[in-house]
């Protein structure tokens, strides 16, 4: 007897599901309220308890590092977001819809948790967000957004340009307090940065080190809010750096002490260094074009460029120097040939005069304006051995002192410069080196 009651129960049970059961998505769209839906649906955290607090996971991925300006301290990046909550209101039985395990239907319908970027300076055309929700049988929903998003950094260009910057993405609610909404991730900080090497389009000059995360509840005044703050390291590239700057001043600074060699008699020499150094005044206009005008911390490439400016501008100053010690003595040792020959044109006037011909056939009236000719020439004579014996003991120096002096000069200001180029290499590798 208990038999046929348990075939009749079973029978009959089946005949039940078989009518609850429903298999178009119709059907289920019917079950969740969502062919005709509710404004409520748009505006209210979707919680049946108004105490509950709603997770939201977001995970970010960046797919190509565009551009990176020294100058607005902005970083330009192409990233995909992921973003999931739970939805108490909608949930299902996947068993009485012929095993609907998933829907989606248009954003617009729906509560969508209102999440903004602090950092974002990119215009709002930049976004692209997923027109439709996905939504599980327990209530989880997500959508993503691709965005080519321009955020605000601040750089320290101090090791330029083998530097690293640390930038933070930090999302929060605009609306919503840490009782309402509080922001975690699906995945960790170690799967996002390996996801993120692996669909890495493209890079530019800089590669992506590594991506942490970090959740935490901020007081603004009063309101307590929670933010997840993604702090992206970025690590530059040197290598054109290296052979458009560096190299070449180096092998600027390694011309002008070559320079040293060359013969002062032709004036090449100083001609050489100007153009050293105007060759390094043009580096340091490109270098001008990339750094941000900051006074708080000077780069050490913009260290290097100016210390080794003013080397060469001590090497020129030197040169005009030196340059300026020959010229003196070869004016001194013209002057002094001049002042030798200027005497002796004046004895052998005197002996000329001295010994006229033909005086005889001359007449009685000329003989007087003889004898004051003849006075004239020894009283010259008398003043040009003055000035020569006053020039004489005003400069008791011989021809070839300032040869001598410039000689000596150069010397010691090569084997100094020589030196601090030394000093000054080693401790600019030091110290990229170190930090």
């Amino acid at each position: 007897m208990a038999a046929p009651r348990t075939l009749a129960f079973l029978a009959l049970f089946g005949v039940s599901s078989s009518q609850s059961s429903e298999c178009s998505y119709s059907g289920l769209l019917n079950h969740l309220n969502l062919t005709n839906p509710e404004k409520i649906l748009l505006i209210r955290r979707p919680v049946k308890n108004w105490t509950s607090t709603t997770l939201v996971q977001l995970d970010m991925l960046l797919f190509g590092i565009l551009d990176v300006d020294e100058k607005s301290q902005t970083v330009t990046s192409h990233n995909w977001i992921e973003m999931q909550w739970t939805n108490e209101f909608l949930t299902w039985n996947s068993s009485d819809f012929c095993g609907i395990d998933t829907l989606s239907f248009p954003r617009s319908m729906i509560w969508i948790p209102d999440i903004n970027i602090q950092e974002d300076a990119s215009d709002s055309g930049s976004v692209q967000m997923d027109p439709v929700v996905i939504i599980q049988p327990s209530g989880l929903m997500s959508t993503t957004a691709r965005q080519r998003l321009t955020f605000t950094c601040q750089f320290r260009l101090s090791l330029f340009p083998f530097d690293k910057q640390h930038c933070n993405i930090t999302f929060s609610s605009m609306s919503s307090d840490s009782k309402s909404i509080i922001l975690g991730t699906v995945r960790n900080s170690t799967t996002l940065t390996r996801i993120s090497e692996h669909v890495m389009i493209t890079q530019g000059e800089w590669k992506l080190n590594s991506m942490e995360i970090v959740e935490e509840k901020v007081q603004h005044e009063h309101l307590l809010s929670s933010k997840l703050i993604y702090m992206v390291t970025l690590e530059r590239k040197p290598m054109l750096y290296v052979i458009n700057l560096i190299v070449p001043l180096f092998y600027l600074l390694v011309l002008d002490l070559a320079s040293f060699f060359i013969s002062e008699a032709g004036g090449e020499k100083l001609g050489f260094k100007v153009t050293v150094l105007l060759s390094i005044s043009v580096l340091l206009l490109i270098l001008k074009d990339i750094l941000p005008s900051t006074e708080d911390d000077l780069p050490m490439i913009a260290q290097y460029c100016v210390s080794v400016f003013t080397m060469v501008w001590l090497s020129v100053l030197e040169a005009m120097l030196t340059s300026f010690l020959l010229d003196l003595d070869e004016s001194h040792g013209k002057k002094a040939q001049g002042s030798a020959d200027t005497q002796e044109d004046i004895q052998l006037g005197a002996k000329s005069q001295k010994e006229p011909p033909g005086v005889e056939e001359k007449g009685q009236v000329e003989a007087g304006k003889r004898d004051r000719d003849l006075l004239k020439l020894i009283l010259e004579e008398v003043r040009a051995s003055r000035q020569l014996a006053g020039s004489q003991g005003k400069d008791q120096r011989r021809p070839g002192f300032y040869s001598k002096l410039a000689k000596t000069i150069d010397t010691l200001f090569f084997i100094c410069y020589f030196l601090t180029v030394q000093i000054f290499l080693f401790y600019m590798c030091i110290s990229w080196i170190r930090n």
